[in-house]
């Protein structure tokens, strides 16, 4: 059958695919521009399976929150080089993604891939992608919070997002006060909300920490416990965000500038995904 370049060129843009390929593909399926899309999915598929051991640690975090500021999610679509992850069209399709996992707000990463978006699941376009860019392209991360306010920042250059959960419905000052928090996430990577949060081993090993500093600085041995406790208060100051110290302003810990901002404000969880 006789390929034209107006069946190459239709397919090409339907496809994004190259020139070759999209005359191979309609030569392999007789001209049948579905057929040749099936095609092209195909070699998709091989494509994402030789490159399936292949690093795709470079990409797009994507941080969305719903229109009353009760929903938050992010998305880290994931490719193998900053080359791909600062393409125009590499970041409006992450956010594509975003945007539908705000509205159909899917409980994990695999109802997330299952949805449809635009006539194939989000995992067959994943696989277009492949087939279209060459390289492992995948969605790595997925994360939701529901809460009376939530705040989302993205950090450099889409790599890494950062959602915070607060206990008061979402005003201007609240949502001010939602994004320096979010800021201070990203820049100090905090373990845990408050010490409630911190998990019993982290503690325990921290007071071992702390007694063997003190051990070895010659303090008596029944004071070590006493100074462990010192030190792990000094660790949940430094490792929890409503009391590590303000990045903006050091006189206050992140508890005071949400109770500043509004009586009572607080943070009751939060997520940050990064890059690499």
């Amino acid at each position: 059958m006789n390929i034209t370049a107006a069946d190459v060129n239709k397919l090409r843009t339907l496809t994004g695919a190259g020139m070759m390929d999209c005359k191979k593909a309609l030569t392999e399926a007789d001209g049948d521009m579905e057929a040749a899309i099936d095609n092209l999915r195909k070699k998709g598929q091989k494509i994402s399976a030789s490159r399936s051991d292949r690093d795709a640690k470079e990409g797009a975090v994507i941080a969305q929150t719903s229109p009353d500021g009760k929903t938050g999610v992010i998305v880290s679509l994931n490719c193998e080089t900053d080359f791909v992850a600062k393409n125009e069209d590499f970041v409006n399709f992450a956010k594509e993604i975003t945007t539908l996992a705000l509205v159909k707000q899917p409980d994990n990463l695999e109802a997330l891939k299952a949805l449809d978006l635009n006539g194939l699941s989000i995992a067959d376009r994943l696989t277009e992608q492949v087939g279209k860019i060459g390289e492992k392209i995948d969605i790595n991360s997925y994360e939701i919070i529901h809460a009376e306010g939530v705040a989302a920042y993205i950090h450099g250059h889409n790599r890494m997002g950062v959602l915070v959960a607060m206990n008061q419905a979402v005003n201007d000052a609240i949502a001010a006060a939602g994004k320096d928090a979010a800021m201070q996430v990203a820049a100090m990577n905090p373990i845990a909300v408050n010490q409630d949060g911190v998990d019993q081993e982290t503690i325990k090993r921290e007071i071992e920490i702390g007694k063997d500093q003190a051990r070895a600085e010659g303090k008596p041995e029944e004071m070590l416990e006493k100074i462990a406790l010192g030190k792990l208060n000094k660790f949940y100051k430094d490792s929890t965000l409503l009391n590590q110290e303000f990045v903006k302003d050091g006189s206050k810990t992140i508890a005071q500038m949400l109770d500043g901002q509004s009586k009572g404000l607080t943070i009751t969880a939060f997520k940050r995904v990064a890059l690499g």
